[in-house]
């Protein structure tokens, strides 16, 4: 990557995947002085905070739970946003499979610790969702008709809940996808460039006009396969939603396109696919004309930024590179699938797959 584009790339510290360690002494503390528990404390994976498992005693009725350090860059106001929006969950449709807030023994649903490198982490403890992780997990099309059905009831769950943090700027946000304009000079291959740069002319010509006439309401902005949960017996069954730390409030068929967009059978027929999701998910939700119009430049557009800001995370971070890129290699696949497609015969077959003239 060149020093300009380096210079220039995004510089939020939600995109810095280093997070300063949380010694498990400190851990361990937190729990027992907040939640007045004991057990066996491992870390665990995560981009951005340091997460660990929690397993209590065989006779705790909740025997596993998840404590969450937030990294010491993402501000308490967008910790407590997440933090509402599952409570607001809880209550609007408690059969969904979201993780629960374990509240500190004084009640509260999360707290600010400084820890002892001086910084300020929001602390919260979750409860542990059992399952397989969906991206090892067997695919099918009832599995994908099932996770385009749970979308549509987490974003019919989310639709009257508002928050402050919502309107903050993130760089995930396909709404703002042309962000990423400044890092295409680091795609060294010609034909991934000009790939890149027509994804990215029909998001500024197609999309970026007519952001103004879509609904919003706070998405989950990252249903994405590293996401979810099956059910290791019934693989069809999508047994949990996972980290709701990328929520913003923001046109609501973004959720969709984001999801639809770890849909794409790159070696397959692409449309068919994206026709029988976004059907799916039109079955609970219903689409608008102009929503169904936009979805397929959008679901580029969100692939444009899974190979734009993964390398160049990539390129900042060379010993996370295998993490950062583990998306790149079969995203760059399906957005040149979604290329090889007229924008106008995607969005016949689309408004055809919702029954919408």
């Amino acid at each position: 990557m060149s020093a300009a584009a380096m210079a220039s790339a995004p510089a939020s510290a939600v995109l810095d995947a280093t997070s300063p360690e949380a010694p498990l002494d400190w851990a361990h503390a937190l729990l027992a002085q907040h939640w007045d528990l004991r057990g066996d404390l491992r870390p665990l994976a995560g981009e951005r905070d340091r997460n660990f498992l929690l397993t209590l005693a065989d006779t705790t009725p909740q025997r596993r739970c998840m404590l969450k350090i937030s990294h010491p860059g993402e501000a308490p106001l967008v910790a407590d946003f997440q933090t509402q929006a599952l409570l607001h969950i809880a209550r609007s449709d408690p059969s969904l499979p979201v993780q629960r807030m374990v509240p500190t023994r004084d009640g509260r649903a999360s707290l600010l610790a400084e820890a002892p490198d001086g910084s300020t982490r929001v602390v919260r403890l979750f409860s542990y969702l059992a399952g397989e992780p969906l991206s090892g997990a067997r695919r099918s099309p009832a599995q994908a008709e099932a996770l385009a059905c749970l979308l549509a009831r987490l974003d019919l769950a989310l639709r009257d809940f508002r928050h402050p943090a919502g309107a903050l700027e993130l760089p995930w946000d396909i709404q703002r996808a042309d962000g990423v304009a400044r890092l295409l000079d680091s795609i060294d291959d010609p034909v991934r460039h000009a790939l890149a740069r027509r994804a990215l002319d029909r998001f500024a010509t197609h999309v970026k006009p007519r952001l103004g006439e879509l609904r919003r309401q706070p998405i989950h902005n990252d249903f994405n396969i590293f996401n979810l949960l099956v059910d290791p017996q019934d693989h069809d069954r999508i047994a949990g939603i996972l980290d709701f730390g990328d929520m913003v409030h923001a046109p609501l068929i973004d959720d969709l396109a984001v999801a639809a967009a770890y849909q794409v059978d790159a070696g397959g027929d692409t449309l068919a696919a994206l026709c029988r999701f976004t059907a799916a998910y039109h079955a609970v939700l219903p689409l608008l004309p102009l929503e169904l119009d936009l979805l397929f430049d959008l679901v580029q557009a969100r692939l444009l930024m899974v190979v734009a800001i993964s390398g160049w995370r990539a390129a900042r971070e060379p010993d996370n590179a295998d993490y950062l890129l583990r998306n790149n290699a079969v995203s760059w696949a399906r957005l040149a699938a979604c290329d090889a497609i007229d924008r106008g015969q995607a969005g016949a077959a689309l408004r055809s797959a919702c029954v919408i003239a």
